[in-house]
């Protein structure tokens, strides 16, 4: 069992000394003791080296066992002896240091004695008949003043009353209130600085003092309320129970102590139960108690119980946990005294004293390291762990990597009790290192880390050892390794690794270690009570597998989501790494190391030590999915992952999933060994392993998905597609996509005149109008491209490029050609010129829009006119060009007579086509019909005088007719149009006149100029408030 007290002797009565010790109370340095012959004895307790040390817990130099005395020191000195400091026994004692006065309880009186001189000052008549008392000091702030003062209070128990009397520093209040019970009070405790709970002998009460507010406790057995009434075991058949008059006190005592937090431990024969300062119930279990306690304490932080005097014995528990942690045997002990908080504010139980009728034991606490370290040794994790979150973080060294240490012996302890999702919670916990965890699974989920089932150690060599080993490299990696540690004081930690490597010397096997350290626990840990041993020589698989697996999934993630706040995507830090905090200054936390693999080389920082880990928890996280829940491996490869691509390549190929080994490749940007599977795919006869990998659609959609920087990749994996399925290869390069757009044009297009012309001139097409490409040299290529294919043969069939299918499709090309020259402007006009056929009749027009952009108009028209002979695409020609240099004029700017302002600028359009059909050169002959059809249409945009001079005089006037009728409707257009504005602005200005004079319509005729203002004599005017009378004003318009 645990040694956390030490029980020294500090009084002994000699044989000839007939006293009996009634009552003690510790005092600083000073014991106070009652006789039952009313004498008071004075006792100095003298310190022995290193006794003050481990009193705080803060001893590492000394064992636990036994302390270190001085030779010729005695335990304490008798200081002074009071004989007549009351007439009969002293019962009780107290001390209320603020106010400087002893209280005692004697004869039924309490009385108040100097604390110095121990002079009588007061016997408190009206306690005549009192049974015990209880006394507080609490600091307390002034409602009005808001100004502290320590107030203590004193409670005694007469009968059925119970009186108060308080102090307000050094000053004794007049008033003395009283509070009347149900039944005279056995014991009395302070629940808080107002709040008092009474032992009763039908159960407890708590009493409020300031309002004299009474509470019953309700709880089982004999403790009190509806529920010691009840036909139970611990009520009317216990002791409490019988019904003769005058019996109830004969039974146990009710007992009651505060414990940390608030909370208040009631006790009645075996019965207990937890309540909190208000007196409500908590939901603890009952203490196991076989025989009902003489007395109950709380010794910081242990729950400390007195037996009987006939048993002399001293158990102490922990008071999480409940469970019996050690047994001091104490002949005849029937006194328990521990100072409360407020007294001794020292841990530790210092001033704790037990007593019997003839000797004085002082409790001294084992140092905490050293419990702990008993605790870990026994194989008591859950005490241990228990005993770690009670005491303070001052009071043990690196308790919070001590605590750490232990969850992670207790998380390997479940899982070899099969107990995987406590094992795995616990892990997740305390933030273990993801290798540690994974070594506990068979090679199919640990790869090459050591496995549990396969590995056997040598007889000079143990599987603890390596554990343990791994969690010391764990520990010097956060920065402990290089401080050279003296072997006297070695932390808790290093002490609980050095001691489970000599324990686990003569273990074959980790699961044999796992198995050794259940079967050799103690009982008082209370999961090691109730747990079930389960057999731990059989391997981990089957259905014990899976579950474990599945429950390292959990972990893994959570691990995978810790590593994420440090690490990138695609592997670089996203902050500063965080220094090491240091174990030792009592503020250490798991963080950023406590993630780490452990390495046997220093060389490697931190950072790759955290690409390492990241590595192992993806690379496992996937071994675990393929092996429990295969469907969910694809989505690790959908997001940023660190998986090792030779296990997945391996994992994936044996399993066959070629989607999700494509989508893993795709993750890591191992692109070519992506590709290349595809293609191998694709390519081949459709595979009932990979159906949706045949054909080029799925190649198709991963080059979409590559960056412009993979350009030499696109291309050399996109051809097969092209050429398979040519609308569907193209999607990579004309895609509504960023990377489709942002491609390196120039070697795109290049590339697909390689493959394809047709394919070159889509994608040129798709640049130039989709994309609105202005570069001239994309322009010139589609030129040259348009008029390459165009420009084949039938003899060139079976050559590089195929002809066309039929006549519409050429039809079609040739129409592409003439808009692209019609539309674009970047092209370059002399370069396409040279490359268009002079005497092929399907680019004379091709020919004539190059000239036409080039200025050359009149070379243009002979083409339409005496090679194309078409006079309707040569008017069309020249109404395009007429309408995109005319510009509007006024009517009133338009000369009636347009010929006669012509005589120093360039012929107009019209006038040319006009020269072309009246006066050609040779050896062209006039073309009378299309030139009167032009006179007939746009003669009014013709100058007369050189229209007139083209035309020969043997022309009969009544061929001109519709010449000369339409320059004069357009004459007279002209003049019309004028008459009309003239018209327009003259009533525009009667309009405007009108609205001068007499206002707009909503003004009903007495607005503008027509309105008018009456002054009365009431009129004052709207900024000075001054009576207008007959001054002079003005109206504003507003």
């Amino acid at each position: 069992m645990l040694s956390a007290f030490h029980a020294r002797p500090i009084v002994e009565f000699k044989q000839r000394d007939k006293s009996k010790i009634e009552s003690i109370l510790s005092f600083g340095d000073k014991v106070l003791v009652g006789l039952h012959t009313g004498t008071l004895r004075i006792y100095r307790i003298n310190e022995q080296t290193g006794e003050a040390a481990r009193e705080n817990g803060t001893s590492h130099l000394n064992p636990p066992d036994e302390p270190t005395l001085q030779p010729n020191v005695r335990p304490a000195d008798l200081l002074r002896e009071v004989e007549k400091f009351s007439r009969r026994a002293i019962e009780q004692l107290a001390i209320i240091k603020e106010a400087n006065i002893l209280i005692s309880l004697s004869d039924g009186y309490v009385s108040i004695h100097d604390v110095q001189s121990y002079a009588l000052q007061e016997q408190l008549v009206k306690t005549k008949g009192a049974s015990t008392f209880a006394v507080t000091s609490n600091i307390v702030k002034d409602p009005t003043t808001g100004v502290p003062s320590i107030v203590s209070r004193l409670v005694v128990a007469v009968k059925r009353k119970l009186l108060l009397w308080s102090w307000h520093d050094t000053e004794l209040s007049s008033e003395s209130p009283e509070v009347t019970l149900s039944a005279a009070a056995r014991t009395l405790t302070w629940a808080n600085g107002t709040s008092i709970l009474c032992g009763l002998n039908s159960g407890y009460v708590m009493v409020d003092v300031e309002n004299d507010k009474i509470s019953d406790i309700i709880g089982p057995g004999g403790i009190g309320g509806v529920a010691s009434q009840e036909g139970t075991k611990f009520g009317s058949i216990g002791v409490t129970g019988m019904g003769y008059m005058g019996m109830g006190s004969w039974g146990p005592k009710p007992l009651a102590t505060r414990l940390v937090e608030g909370e208040i431990l009631l006790a009645k024969d075996i019965n207990t139960l937890f309540v909190n300062s208000d007196g409500k119930a908590l939901d603890k279990r009952q203490i196991p108690w076989s025989v009902a306690p003489e007395a109950i304490s709380f010794s910081y932080p242990y729950l400390i119980s007195l037996q009987t005097p006939s048993k002399g014995t001293l158990e102490v528990r922990n008071p999480d946990t409940l469970s019996l942690v050690q047994s001091v045997p104490l002949q005849n002990a029937n006194i328990l005294h521990v100072p409360q908080s407020n007294v001794s504010l020292a841990h530790a139980g210092k001033g704790s004293l037990i007593a019997s009728d003839r000797c004085i034991w002082r409790l001294l606490s084992v140092d905490y390291n050293s419990q702990v370290e008993q605790l870990i040794g026994n194989g008591e994790l859950d005490e241990a762990i228990s005993l770690l979150g009670l005491l303070e973080d001052a009071l043990v060294e690196g308790k919070e990597e001590t605590l750490r240490e232990v969850k992670m012996q207790k998380a390997q302890k479940l899982f070899g009790q099969r107990k995987y999702r406590h094992s795995l919670d616990l892990f997740t916990e305390v933030s273990a290192p993801a290798e540690r965890v994974i070594k506990l699974y068979p090679r199919t989920v640990s790869g090459d880390l050591a496995p549990i089932d396969d590995v056997v150690v040598s007889d000079g060599e143990s599987a603890l050892e390596t554990n343990t080993n791994q969690a010391v490299e764990t520990l010097n990696q956060n920065g402990n390794s290089s401080k050279p540690v003296d072997d006297a004081r070695l932390s808790t930690v290093g002490k609980l690794k050095a001691e489970s490597k000599k324990n686990a010397s003569d273990t074959s096997s980790i699961r044999s270690w796992i198995r050794g350290d259940i079967e050799g626990s103690d009982t008082g840990s209370v999961l090691g009570k109730h747990s079930e041993t389960v057999s731990s020589d059989k391997p981990l698989e089957g259905k014990d597998l899976q579950a474990a697996v599945l429950e390292l999934c959990t972990f893994l993630v959570d691990t995978r989501t810790k590593l994420q706040r440090y690490l990138k995507p695609d592997g670089s830090l996203k902050d500063t790494i965080p220094n090491s905090p240091d174990p030792n200054d009592g503020l250490w936390k798991p963080t950023f190391d406590s993630l780490l693999i452990t390495s046997s080389s220093n060389d490697i920082d931190r950072e790759e030590k955290l690409r390492n880990t990241a590595k192992l928890v993806d690379t496992t996280l996937f071994r675990s999915y393929m092996l429990a829940r295969p469907t969910l491996a694809g989505s690790l490869f959908r997001i940023p992952n660190f998986c090792d691509p030779d296990v997945v390549n391996e994992k994936l190929l044996e399993s066959g999933r070629y989607n999700d080994l494509v989508d893993f490749f795709y993750g890591k940007k191992l692109h070519r060994p992506a590709l290349e599977l595809l293609q191998r795919f694709g390519q081949a006869d459709e595979d009932e392993r990979a159906p949706t990998l045949h054909g080029p659609k799925r190649t198709v959609g991963y080059l979409q998905n590559l960056p412009p920087e993979m350009i030499d990749l696109i291309l050399e994996f996109s051809e097969w597609p092209l050429k398979c399925d040519p609308e569907l290869g193209m999607e990579i390069f004309v895609a509504d996509s960023e990377n489709a757009e942002t491609l390196p044009r120039e070697r795109v297009v290049s590339f697909l005149q390689g493959v394809d012309l047709k394919l070159a001139v889509k994608y040129l097409e798709y640049l130039i109008q989709e994309l609105n490409d202005l570069t001239p040299e994309f322009h010139n290529r589609l030129v040259g491209l348009y008029l390459e294919r165009l420009k084949q043969r039938e003899e060139k069939k079976g050559a590089k490029y195929e002809d066309f299918q039929n006549d519409g499709e050429r039809t079609e090309w040739s129409g592409k050609l003439l808009s692209f020259l019609r539309m674009s402007r970047q092209y370059s006009l002399a370069r396409s010129l040279g490359l268009i056929p002079r005497d092929e009749p399907e680019f004379y027009e091709a020919r004539a829009i190059v000239l036409s952009k080039m200025g050359q108009h009149k070379q243009a028209l002979e083409i339409y006119v005496f090679k194309l002979k078409d006079h309707e695409k040569a008017e069309e020609y020249c109404n395009r060009f007429h309408l995109s240099q005319a510009s509007p004029v006024p009517a009133a700017e338009r000369s009636s007579i347009p010929s006669e302002s012509d005589h120093g600028s360039s012929p107009s359009i019209y006038h040319i086509l006009l020269s072309l059909y009246l006066n050609p050169s040779p050896p062209q002959t006039p073309n009378w019909e299309p030139a009167l059809s032009l006179l007939s249409k746009h003669g009014s945009r013709l100058p007369a005088s050189s229209t007139l001079d083209l035309i020969p005089s043997s022309l009969p006037i009544r061929d001109l007719e519709s010449y000369f009728r339409g320059r004069i409707r357009a004459a007279t257009s002209v003049i019309n149009e004028g008459r009309i504005v003239i018209g327009l602005r003259k009533t525009e200005t009667v309009e405007s006149q009108a609205v001068l004079l007499l206002g707009d319509e909503n003004s009903g005729g007495k607005g503008g100029r027509n309105r008018r203002v009456v002054v009365g004599e009431e009129r004052v005017c709207g900024a000075c408030h001054k009576r207008l009378g007959r001054s002079v004003i003005s109206v504003l318009p507003e």
